[in-house]
């Protein structure tokens, strides 16, 4: 079974995005902290089960601890990140981003106690996996069929645990909405002052909310989502440094730099060097 890499180049190809994938969560490491602990967000539905080990996710601006037997579903472009308190493992299931399958159109934290929950899961996903490893005639159908079974099973879950969405109250609210609007337009290069205003807040209220929802302040989200692109595009392609800034909406490459520096200690022809 392959790692779960949603920095890798082919991540947004339309080939890859509506096939159904299967694949094991990153081990944490010094070389890939970045890239699970930052701010992100993926083009597909995903299925997080986490089987061992404990730590935090951010899901739309809002933290929850997730610890063995946790599942957390995400529509796709939800911006979230998580933080391995020692070694998790789990699995992660990639549902394609254009299909009939009856998905949650919200985030979802299961946490599954019951026994029989724990191995029901574990089950379909195997099937998928099983099925990903031949190649047998008909296995894209294959493939739709069980994660459409694995869809029913997860809101069948919903409705037997009576799962609500996961933000419940106006300071989560304005935090979610503002990870929703940076997730869209976070390469236009508006500022904390311009979310705000168009949120309809003033920058404190919002930083304020921010903290209260994730323990981190806006702006923090904000560089956190720029830098992950960042550093992606400074390792999976070769563009040149002055593109990537521009493209992130920074007004110079210099800006860019400085910004990027500050960030993670690095210049990014250092970061891109040492990947």
């Amino acid at each position: 079974m392959k790692i779960f890499d949603p920095t890798r180049p082919d991540i947004n190809s339309s080939v890859k995005s509506n096939r159904v994938r299967v694949e094991q969560l990153p081990r944490l490491t010094p070389d890939n902290k970045w890239r699970i602990e930052a701010m992100r967000s993926y083009d597909q539905p995903i299925l997080l089960w986490f089987t061992r080990g404990q730590g935090r996710i951010t899901i739309a601006g809002v933290r929850h601890g997730f610890g063995p037997h946790h599942a957390v579903f995400l529509p796709a472009g939800t911006m979230h990140s998580y933080e391995m308190l020692g070694q998790v493992f789990g699995m992660s299931v990639s549902f394609p981003k254009e299909s009939e399958l009856s998905l949650p159109e919200a985030p979802v934290h299961f946490r599954f106690r019951d026994v029989q929950q724990q191995a029901e899961l574990t089950g379909l996903i195997d099937n998928l996996s099983r099925e990903l490893e031949g190649d047998r005639r008909g296995q894209d159908r294959a493939l739709l069929a069980h994660a459409g079974l694995l869809s029913v099973w997860l809101d069948r879950q919903m409705i037997e645990e009576n799962l609500h969405h996961l933000v419940s109250d106006a300071t989560r609210r304005l935090a979610a909405a503002f990870t929703s609007m940076v997730e869209r337009e976070f390469r236009s290069g508006r500022s904390i002052n311009d979310y705000a205003a168009r949120l309809g807040v003033t920058p404190t209220h919002l930083t304020r909310s921010c903290n209260v929802a994730c323990g981190r302040p806006a702006s923090a989200i904000l560089a956190d989502r720029l830098h992950f692109e960042a550093r992606r595009m400074l390792r999976d392609t070769a563009r040149p440094v002055k593109d990537i800034a521009k493209d992130l909406g920074f007004s110079s490459a210099a800006y860019f730099t400085r910004a990027f520096q500050k960030q993670t200690g690095l210049t990014p022809t250092e970061f891109r060097r040492q990947t």
